[in-house]
């Protein structure tokens, strides 16, 4: 056994026993650590030789690769434990892997229904399922889907406006008034099915939710809806609507989000319908805007069916 190797089975015993991993866990460490070995090994030097530059080409070298940056900041939490050890040991006297950081992943864009889908999903009526049920869930998908609230505050709402509520519904004015991230109140408009949703809803809910609760949407026990609940009903809602996918809350406040930006292009307003303090979170939708009109122009350009051959 080469004295690298002596290392590394000495470093796994010491998080298998005294950090009592999963083994697992240490499977996994033992196969990032002989790619450090083998990486240093082509080097021509030791483990305890290492140096930061070197760290930092095999992560450029990983990331060429194709290998993602979470994939990579896994690694480097392996190698990273490997050299902090070595250092109490006395066997170095820097850790080489203690300012490198793995690259940052594209930021996925967010989930967010057709507008077909969408609008399905909200017209879904459920002629078997208890009318209590459907009248709460259906007020809920309504919300989400026309007001772009997040789940959080959805469960919020109050059935009436008071000191104490989070968030309300002011059915004559037509708007949702909401408690935000970083407790920042804002007011939504609410369309018409929202309003005749909620009106049905507000009109079966009584007895259930119990006179002393506040809370606009409650389970049978007459207690707060949790948002986890909203979860479980929304993607059960979604599968018996026929969608292919699963729909969380959150996938309705992008559909909200990026349905408003393709019919208006006005993104200071998407901006303050979704509560965001900051314009660049919002320019997200921008880009599920571009992918939308890319769909309609490979649908529709005849530039975008050449036959191949054609000239430019």
């Amino acid at each position: 056994m080469s004295a690298d190797a002596a290392l590394i089975e000495k470093y796994l015993e010491h998080v298998r026993v005294e950090k009592r991993l999963a083994q697992r866990t240490v499977e996994l460490y033992s196969l990032d650590l002989q790619k450090l070995s083998d990486n240093a090994a082509k080097a021509g030097m030791a483990l305890t030789r290492v140096q930061n530059a070197h760290i930092r080409r095999w992560v450029a070298q990983m990331h060429g690769a194709g290998r993602s940056g979470r994939g990579i900041a896994l690694i480097l939490s392996g190698w990273r434990g490997l050299y902090t050890w070595l250092g109490r040991e006395g066997l170095v006297h820097s850790n080489p892997v203690q300012d490198v950081r793995a690259p940052k992943a594209a930021k996925p864009l967010p989930k967010a229904l057709g507008v077909e889908d969408a609008v399905q999903l909200a017209s879904y009526h459920n002629e078997e399922a208890d009318p209590w049920l459907e009248a709460r869930d259906a007020a809920m998908v309504e919300l989400l889907y026309g007001c772009g609230l997040r789940v959080g505050e959805l469960v919020g709402l109050d059935a009436v406006a008071s000191g104490s509520a989070r968030g309300w519904i002011d059915l004559q004015a037509g708007e949702a008034h909401v408690l935000g991230k970083g407790s920042k109140r804002r007011s939504v408009p609410v369309g018409s099915k929202a309003l005749q949703a909620l009106r049905h809803w507000l009109a079966v809910r009584g007895g259930e939710a119990g006179k002393d609760q506040p809370a606009l949407f409650t389970g049978r026990h007459g207690t707060r809806l949790t948002a986890q609940s909203v979860w479980q009903r929304l993607k059960r809602r979604s599968l018996l609507a026929g969608l292919a996918t699963p729909v969380h809350p959150h996938m309705l406040r992008h559909s909200f989000a990026s349905h408003v930006l393709q019919s208006s292009s006005d993104l200071r307003a998407v901006q303050e319908l979704l509560g965001h303090a900051n314009i660049t979170t919002t320019q997200v939708y921008t880009r599920l805007d571009f992918q939308h009109l890319a769909k309609a122009y490979d649908a529709a350009h005849p530039r975008a069916h050449r036959k191949d051959g054609d000239s430019g």
